[in-house]
């Protein structure tokens, strides 16, 4: 069965934590779509320092959670600073959590999910640097590889893209979980 997939970025995304996801779902022959509040191209950051650009398949104010199956939050220091202050974006996200969709968030994307308010009472992880943020609101943060919790799969860094991306498929196959809100 074919799903649809948002990963939803913006300028600085770290470069591997769409790319790699991206081509995995896709080798499911799954469709994968990049939302962003931009038009045209995004540009990524790739470790340390601007990397290439991405298309952008859909404008956020054009599409509804409810045209996909899931969603991935890649993350970087400054594409989850820059959507996490995105009503439009927050909104997006939170209409997955409601209806019990999967959501796949690594490194630095949770940051969008504390913004949200959707981590409260969530097993999680993220970068470490973002721990505390977690735990303050709410989270169970943990240091693995990747943590699963009702559909929601989080991981720490892109050395954790393989197993990150073998949970995601797993969630995203096993359709939607309990609601989260």
């Amino acid at each position: 069965m074919e799903k649809r997939i948002a990963i939803l970025a913006t300028n600085g995304f770290e470069e591997v934590e769409l790319s790699s996801p991206k081509e995995y779902l896709e080798k499911q022959g799954w469709k994968v779509e990049i939302v962003s509040p931009e038009s045209g191209y995004i540009k990524s950051w790739a470790a340390t320092d601007w990397g290439k650009e991405y298309k952008v398949d859909k404008e956020l104010k054009s599409v509804k959670a409810s045209e996909y199956d899931a969603l991935v939050l890649p993350g970087g220091v400054i594409n989850p600073d820059k959507l996490r202050t995105n009503e439009d974006a927050l909104s997006f996200i939170r209409e997955f959590f409601l209806v019990g969709k999967p959501v796949a968030s690594i490194c630095h994307g949770p940051q969008i999910l504390i913004s949200a308010d959707l981590v409260k009472g969530r097993k999680m992880t993220s970068n470490p640097s973002i721990r505390v943020d977690l735990i303050n609101a709410g989270a169970e943060w943990y240091d693995e590889e990747v943590v699963v919790d009702k559909g929601l799969v989080t991981s720490r860094n892109p050395d954790d893209l393989i197993a990150f991306n073998k949970k995601m498929v797993e969630e995203i196959k096993e359709g939607k979980h309990q609601p989260a809100l």
